[in-house]
């Protein structure tokens, strides 16, 4: 399932969204501009847990440590559609989210839900060299949000099954929900090779982002958007 578009207009312009996938879409040109080096940037940028684990590793990074890295991890992807599919999903879901929690609020939120993320995956595998990185974990906690503050909106969506293509409108609680349940069966059915030192999807960085966003989203949420009435429009 590709979404296309959602039924909720934002009311102001999401400048935050905006500016976070302007520097996520920098840094993967960036990435791009280095050649066979990015991997030496990704080993430097990316989270890698055993750096946390044994605090003698820490000097392999390029800051000689600390936290940066679970923070530059979110802004690196891997390859084309990994930027593109993480930003078009932020694009879909992050305006109306900010829009209901204020430009701030929302930037704040959007990171926690990263470093969330971030830590959840920790927690599977402490001792792994294969660095996290991607925005996926962050989004996943925007996507707790809108499903919580917008629960009546709808999701054009195109599905494609096999040669059966099609473009449908799935109520967006449907769509987050099932997003969400592949996450968590795919990622029960990775955990027992999770201590194995192999790449691949971060399914919990994407579950532990999901409920960090449902356990948030109401410290962030303005009050006053409550008294809105018109957040239900046909676009």
């Amino acid at each position: 399932m590709i979404p296309l578009k959602d039924t909720i207009p934002s009311r102001h312009f999401p400048i935050v969204n905006f500016l976070i996938i302007v520097l996520n879409v920098w840094v993967f040109f960036f990435e791009v501009s280095l050649g066979k080096s990015v991997q030496d940037f990704i080993q430097a940028y990316g989270f890698i847990p055993a750096r946390f684990t044994h605090p003698e590793a820490y000097n392999l990074t390029f800051f000689g440590g600390g936290v940066v890295p679970i923070f530059t991890a979110m802004f690196i992807h891997g390859g084309w559609f990994h930027i593109i599919g993480n930003m078009w999903f932020l694009w879909i879901f992050g305006d109306n989210v900010e829009d209901a929690m204020g430009h701030g609020k929302y930037l704040i939120f959007y990171l926690l839900c990263g470093v969330a993320a971030a830590i959840t995956q920790y927690g599977i595998n402490t001792v792994s060299t294969i660095p996290n990185i991607g925005a996926s974990g962050a989004i996943a906690g925007v996507m707790a949000a809108y499903l919580l503050m917008y629960p009546r909106a709808k999701i054009l969506t195109l599905i494609i099954i096999i040669i059966f293509v099609d473009i449908i409108q799935i109520p967006a609680f449907i769509f987050i929900l099932f997003w969400f349940a592949l996450q968590l069966v795919s990622g029960l059915i990775a955990l027992p090779s999770a201590h194995m030192a192999t790449g691949g999807v971060a399914y919990f960085a994407h579950i532990g982002g999901f409920a960090t966003g449902l356990l948030l989203v109401w410290v962030f949420k303005e009050k006053r958007r409550a008294e809105y009435t018109d957040e239900y429009l046909p676009w």
